[in-house]
């Protein structure tokens, strides 16, 4: 069975019942999956899994939003930079999930490894509600797939790198693609707000087919 460690937490977010909803659905696609909250030694001290998937809001900048809400600054150490590369370069898979694209911001790279970054002041979302989403073919992950609603906040305006290749949009944003990067693969799916979105049998399906493309399948 292939090892996953979900990289969890943070605030605004119900983390714990989206952490445990992915574990539930990559269960399925044969992952057996270790939730924590100790993103920076768990990376760095931690054994090697197969997939890394990031499920947390966690930056270092201290504003008035991150103060309101009582968060204190988070800075990703270079000992877990270095390991999450060296995953990469073992040709280990990366599901970076929803708010993971605010994530890391002390560490410039993480923004090129996802595809994508959150900018302050110019990207946003709607209110959490019904969504439809559009999926793009010519791709394994989603090839067959149909179009799907579901509950979820659609990121908008995101900082998108040259390239990115969309595999499923909503309201005209890129909300899902994949990438190889360094030896590995990373997926992004920049939905799953909270455990709704993971009751989507579509978004379900589209989650597992990552799994295993991540995974070499």
């Amino acid at each position: 069975m292939a090892t996953n460690v979900i990289l969890s937490g943070g605030p605004a977010h119900d983390f714990p019942a989206t952490s445990a909803a992915l574990a539930e659905v990559l269960a399925e696609a044969g992952v057996r999956s270790l939730v924590t909250d100790d993103i920076a030694g768990t990376l760095a001290a931690g054994p090697r899994p197969d997939l890394v998937t990031v499920n947390a809001l966690r930056r270092l900048a201290d504003d008035g939003w991150s103060r309101s809400l009582g968060v204190a600054p988070f800075r990703l150490p270079r000992a877990a930079r270095a390991a999450l590369l060296a995953h990469l370069d073992r040709g280990g898979g990366v599901l970076a999930v929803h708010a993971a694209s605010i994530c890391f911001d002390d560490w410039p790279a993480w923004r090129g490894l996802v595809g994508a970054a959150w900018v302050w002041g110019a990207s946003h979302h709607p209110p959490l509600g019904p969504a439809e989403v559009k999926v793009h073919g010519g791709h394994p992950i989603v090839e067959g797939l149909a179009d799907f609603e579901l509950v979820d906040e659609i990121y908008s305006d995101l900082e998108v790198s040259p390239g990115v290749r969309p595999l499923a949009s909503s309201l005209g944003q890129p909300l899902v693609w994949a990438r190889e990067v360094r030896g590995g693969r990373l997926v992004y799916d920049a939905l799953g707000h909270d455990a709704r979105s993971y009751e989507s049998p579509s978004h379900r399906a589209l989650l597992l087919r990552a799994a295993r493309w991540l995974l070499g399948d």
